[in-house]
């Protein structure tokens, strides 16, 4: 039988929709029931891609005794992280203040007021590897919030202070000086794997957008150094089973330091983004491999998450068939009856072997440097892909989200500017069109659509994101109604998120729920920060319209994290790459006109890469 998220929207939510457990929506009437029942909730938070949230689905939240348990004694939440990061961002904090890491699925108990008092992530049906079983842990904390009530209270004090010294985080403000850059790119040199490329030991993730400031501190400055780690990420990851030789498109993360294994679900996100990587790396260097692989990025966008009216998909899932990468790796016997003769020269160049180099499997790389296919090469390829388009595809994650369509829209508007494919520009103008039509609902962006319908408010990133793509846009275009919108839009967005006391632009709209605390996140993550996109676009805004106020609230946003990027680079990509746009022009209002470090095309055209 369907508990209450059968009328939901959300694709997770809706995976969860016959699981024994009573979930609810989050809401005020979850927490009433809570505080009527004086029990506390359980809030399980995920999305519909995540494999460990599919694993302690099946565990736990499938498994009937374990949901007598959750029925009897708490108020069970869920949430899709997707469609709620502000939820997400609040006990997401919580937990990392506690256990000192995050990651989802993300579990936390609250009291009926929703302070967190307790929490973890993946909990496994009984005691396994050092970890507690899951049924333990509600019977404990059950018995905690009976019988020693003074100590929850104290332990949900503790976690509510986390959460509010991190939301009103912000550095002394400092003048905004180009030795931040320089102890930026240092700090991220010294984290550069040589070897292997990207930054950091295993698990690795693209760090996308600290390579876009590298391209853009070495356009200003040339260091060779930058470019070079650059080039030496972006071509180990093209190389590499963390990209999609046969479909397209980059996996979320690699779990070793090689980018061999990924984990297995493509984001829109990630796939936006990196897209915007490649074609700003070929647009400095010229380098056409990496323009195949924004190409390619893009047009399995637009084939695997492409909505017929005009919007993009959230994800495909890790798993198919219950089992993750299933859809991706092959045995060799497979690729020797697809390919034939021409197996042999597909597994020596694609690393194809009997005992696979992954589970006694084999996941895709390239073995010989990236030179492009022979045409008898490109022909085998063409041909698995259709094999393995034979296969039970990865479940798809259809509903629409603002900022992440704002992300695909800001790199097809680049990619039209960048390689002058007039395809790419009408795409963009469908997506754009189609955004402002369905997202825009009695003078309120909302955040997330399905099915026809848009819902939620928006948040600030969604805000922001959508006001760079639309000047993105503009520039692809030369139509004036872009530039416009996006005026409006960041507008309202200080209307909205710009709290004048501090200063400061907060997460969620003054015109939001209310919640434990008011969140502002400084960090760039997966995507950028609301904070920092929305820096970069009153800068961007400022100069094109002559706009003073914008120009001084950029730069308030950025004296508010400045003495912290130059420590922590890695943690403030999108932050060093809005700044290195600010060090290449003056503070001072200019005319509606554009000036760029070096052009992009043959034309003559720029682009958002160094302009």
């Amino acid at each position: 039988m369907a508990n209450r998220l059968a009328g939901e929207a959300s694709p997770y939510l809706l995976q969860h929709a016959d699981n024994p457990v009573d979930w609810r929506p989050w809401g005020e009437e979850a927490l009433a029931r809570a505080a009527l029942e004086d029990k506390p909730i359980l809030l399980s938070i995920g999305y519909a891609a995540c494999h460990w949230c599919h694993v302690m689905a099946h565990e736990s939240f499938e498994d009937e005794a374990i949901a007598a348990l959750i029925n009897r004694d708490f108020v069970p939440v869920k949430v899709d992280r997707e469609e709620r990061p502000d939820v997400d961002a609040i006990y997401m904090q919580a937990v990392q203040s506690l256990t000192g890491h995050g990651g989802w699925p993300l579990t936390a108990f609250l009291m009926p007021d929703g302070r967190p008092f307790y929490g973890g992530t993946y909990f496994p049906p009984e005691d396994r590897h050092g970890m507690p079983g899951f049924p333990r842990v509600l019977a404990a904390v059950e018995d905690a919030y009976r019988n020693r009530r003074d100590d929850i209270l104290r332990n949900a004090q503790l976690l509510t202070k986390a959460i509010q010294d991190a939301s009103s985080l912000r550095a002394e403000p400092a003048a905004l000086s180009l030795s931040i850059l320089d102890d930026a790119f240092h700090a991220i040199a010294s984290a550069h794997d040589a070897e292997f490329g990207g930054f950091g030991a295993a698990p690795k993730f693209p760090q996308s957008m600290p390579m876009e400031f590298l391209l853009r501190y070495h356009a200003r400055t040339g260091a060779p150094e930058a470019m070079a780690m650059v080039e030496r990420s972006l071509i180990a990851m093209a190389d590499g089973g963390i990209y999609d030789h046969l479909g397209g498109g980059f996996h979320r993360y690699s779990t070793d330091a090689q980018w061999l294994v990924p984990h297995f679900e493509k984001m829109l996100y990630d796939n936006s983004l990196l897209a915007s990587l490649y074609l700003q790396a070929h647009q400095a260097t010229g380098n056409a491999r990496y323009r195949a692989i924004a190409e390619q990025t893009l047009d399995y966008m637009l084939r695997e998450l492409g909505d017929p009216g005009g919007g993009l998909y959230s994800s495909q899932d890790a798993d198919s068939e219950g089992v993750e990468g299933k859809f991706y790796v092959w045995g060799k016997a497979e690729v020797d009856a697809a390919l034939g003769a021409a197996a042999d020269a597909f597994g020596e160049r694609y690393d194809v072997t009997l005992g696979g180099n992954w589970e006694g499997r084999t996941i895709l790389r390239l073995t010989d440097g990236g030179a492009p296919d022979s045409p008898a090469l490109a022909d085998a390829r063409a041909r698995l892909f259709a094999e393995r388009a034979k296969r039970v595809a990865p479940g798809l994650d259809d509903k629409v989200l603002t900022a992440w369509n704002a992300l695909a829209l800001r790199a097809f508007a680049e990619a039209a500017a960048i390689l002058e494919r007039d395809d790419y520009r009408k795409r963009a103008v469908r997506l754009g069109e189609f955004l402002l039509d369905n997202f825009y609902v009695d003078g309120r962006l909302l955040r997330s659509w399905k099915a026809g319908r848009a819902r939620l408010n928006a948040y600030l990133e969604d805000y922001a994101a959508l006001a760079l793509a639309l000047l993105a846009l503009h520039e692809a275009t030369f139509e004036h109604r872009w530039l416009h919108h996006a005026l409006r839009l960041t507008d309202e967005m200080l209307h909205l998120f710009w709290q004048p006391q501090e200063q400061l632009l907060y997460d969620v709209g003054s015109d939001h729920e209310r919640l434990v605390v008011r969140p502002r996140d400084t960090f760039d993550n997966a995507v950028p920060c609301g904070g920092s996109m929305a820096a970069e676009a009153l800068l961007r805004l400022g100069r094109l319209a002559g706009r003073a106020d914008l120009l001084e609230k950029a730069d308030l946003l950025f004296q508010s994290v400045g003495p912290l990027l130059g420590r922590y680079p890695l943690g403030f990509g999108n932050w060093l790459k809005a700044l290195e746009l600010r060090s290449l022009s003056s503070a001072r209002p200019a005319p509606p006109t554009r000036s760029c470090a070096r052009p992009t095309t043959r034309s003559g055209r720029t682009s958002s890469a160094y302009c």
